[in-house]
């Protein structure tokens, strides 16, 4: 920050600060700060002494399971952390999970998890008495290949009857490790509800009993089992067959089963995913879009949850019953630029893409917003068409009308002058048109009769139509059309030429003065004696201007032939442009602005 003082003022600001000069509330927020400073940085210095222990337990199963995620068994990174010493023994860190607990260290049995080759994370087994032996920092080594300063871990303990905490059984390998999920196909909840020992040679027809008992069933109900395989890239999750033995179905430590009650068949109760694998399904799939308006594309109009496979159909349907259009095929889609922040320039084409997901993908992001508009033709009929927005410039009034011209795209410039001319007010019946491509108050192309509209873009140039004077159709040997354009010089910009206003096409004759072509210009302008005498004629070539005189004769200026474009070699008017945009009486200068816009649809 700049900031100026006074020299007589000099020797009171510019002194040695006290403490005492700050006040007391920033006294202790900067001590606090420091400390705070001090405390990240000591722990910065000394992480290579410490092993960070993230301790998951069935109450993080629990609370987890169903609401924050739906997959695997934990997010540790909502799980209890426990910085250690990397040197104490691993039996120092349980007295540390007794004290957060209030689990003897008896009843403690820990489990390493593992990264399973489908890209699953699961307890794989639990610590051996002489790995409990050993330091933090060696059982950490040992299980983390790699090589990262946190130990994941799940904490088992059993509980008697009386619900305390009992010695854990002893494993043996026959032993296996389950984990169940239940899920209620009317209220579509997934939630965890236990594990268990099993033996591999046991059968899953012998613990449905318990299964009934941890979801809240009668003991006999019927239930389907299924085993939760992996969920990337896609969802696999397989029928379990009660009759086989758990190692026969490939069970091993650390798996999970989601079971539910039978489907009854009688048709009663309709729901949407009525087993485990659907239901997962779709909740792999599940993406709520935020739809906007073409014509507002910075606010949400509404939210959708839908189904990333959803097909492009299945899309505007759903977009089309949230606006009450009977006809899906005049939604037209447009997606979302992430980096831009903007609709992208060209709209979705009439199922131009299989899946929901196409529509929101952009390079390597993924959006949640799509834009639409409402179509007053099906969308497969309008692709057949060209749609040209053409600003028509009325020869004697001051006003803009923007018509939106549609015609099938094998026609040609000939027949947007042929359609514009029914719905646009001449100035006599036999008035010929043309079309111009205008961007940046610059003429760029006077297009031909017979060019093919198909290609013409007008997102970025303006289209604009106007009648061609008499004075322009019969040219003589020497006559010149040259460009003819606004401008000002811009103070801030190194006094760079600015161009403003309407470009316009003007003849010159051979032997022309500056004095004349000034008059001519003005006449074609209708601009006022008293402003017209401040204006200032020029030759511009490559944004350079030259200054003429009265007696110049201007199509001396216009000899060249090498120019890349004649917007790159024209006539400058050099006036500044004070009228506010818009604001016109009949009276006022048409030249000098844009003017007043009218549009038809």
């Amino acid at each position: 920050m700049l900031v100026y003082i006074r020299e007589s003022d000099k020797d009171k600001i510019m002194c040695n600060v006290d403490e005492k000069d700050i006040a007391e509330h920033l006294r202790i927020r900067l001590k606090k700060e420091q400390e705070e400073k001090e405390h990240k940085k000591k722990e910065k210095a000394e992480a290579h002494l410490y092993t960070i222990i993230k301790v998951a337990r069935d109450e993080d199963l629990k609370e987890q399971i169903g609401k924050n995620i739906y997959f695997d068994l934990v997010d540790h990174e909502k799980v209890r952390s426990f910085r250690i010493q990397k040197q104490l023994p691993f039996t120092s860190f349980k007295e540390e999970v007794t004290k957060e607990y209030g689990i003897p260290v008896q009843f403690q049995r820990f489990w390493l998890w593992a990264k399973r080759q489908n890209h699953t994370y699961r307890p794989n087994r639990p610590l051996g008495p002489h790995e409990e032996a050993q330091s933090v920092g060696q059982l950490r080594e040992v299980s983390n290949k790699a090589h990262n300063a946190e130990l994941k871990l799940f904490l088992e303990v059993d509980t008697g009857l009386d619900l305390r905490p009992i010695h854990p059984t002893e494993k043996s390998k026959e032993d296996i490790l389950l984990f169940f999920k239940f899920y209620n196909p009317e209220k579509e909840e997934l939630c965890f509800v236990g594990r268990l020992f099993v033996k591999a040679l046991g059968k899953p027809s012998e613990i449905l009993t318990k299964l009934n008992e941890m979801a809240g069933f009668a003991q006999n109900e019927e239930i389907e089992l299924y085993e939760e395989i992996k969920f990337e890239p896609n969802v696999m999750c397989e029928h379990i067959d009660k009759k086989l033995t758990f190692r026969a179905s490939q069970l091993e430590d650390g798996d999970i089963i989601c079971f539910q009650k039978s489907p009854v068949s009688n048709g009663e109760t309709q729901v949407r995913y009525p087993n485990i694998p659907s239901f997962l399904e779709y909740v792999h799939n599940r993406q709520v879009v935020h739809f906007r308006s073409l014509e507002k594309p910075k606010d949400d109009d509404f939210c959708l949850e839908l189904s990333k496979l959803h097909t492009y159909d299945d899309v505007v349907e759903r977009v089309a019953r949230q606006l009450s259009l009977d006809d899906p095929s005049k939604i037209r889609l447009t997606s979302h630029n992430c980096y831009s922040q903007q609709p992208k320039p060209q709209p979705i084409r009439y199922r131009g893409v299989e899946h929901l997901l196409d529509m929101l993908v952009h390079y390597n992001q993924t959006s949640d917003i799509l834009y639409y508009e409402v179509l007053d033709i099906p969308l497969p009929e309008l692709q057949c068409l060209k749609t040209l927005k053409v600003a028509f410039h009325h020869a004697t009034k001051d006003e803009v009308v923007i018509h939106s011209i549609r015609l099938p795209k094998n026609c040609t410039i000939s027949d947007v002058i042929t359609d514009l001319k029914t719905k646009v007010e001449l100035s006599n019946p036999d008035a010929e048109l043309r079309l111009l491509e205008v961007f940046y108050h610059k003429i760029y192309k006077i297009f031909p009769p017979h060019e093919k509209i198909e290609n013409i873009n007008d997102q970025y140039w303006t289209l604009r139509a106007e009648e061609i004077p008499e004075e322009e159709k019969n040219l003589g040997a020497q006559d010149r059309l040259i460009h003819v354009y606004h401008f000002m010089k811009d103070p801030n910009q190194n006094q760079q030429i600015q161009n403003f206003g309407d470009p316009f096409l003007l003849v010159i004759r051979e032997g022309e003065t500056s004095a004349e072509v000034l008059e001519h210009i003005q006449r074609k302008l209708r601009v006022p004696d008293e402003e017209f005498s401040k204006w200032k004629l020029a030759f511009i070539s490559m944004n350079r201007p030259e200054y003429l005189q009265d007696t110049d004769v201007v199509s001396a200026r216009f000899q060249r032939r090498d120019v890349y474009g004649a917007w790159e070699q024209y006539l400058g008017l050099e006036h500044t442009d004070t009228t506010p945009k818009r604001s016109y009486t009949a009276n006022q200068n048409r030249h000098t602005f844009e003017k007043p816009v009218k549009i038809y649809n």
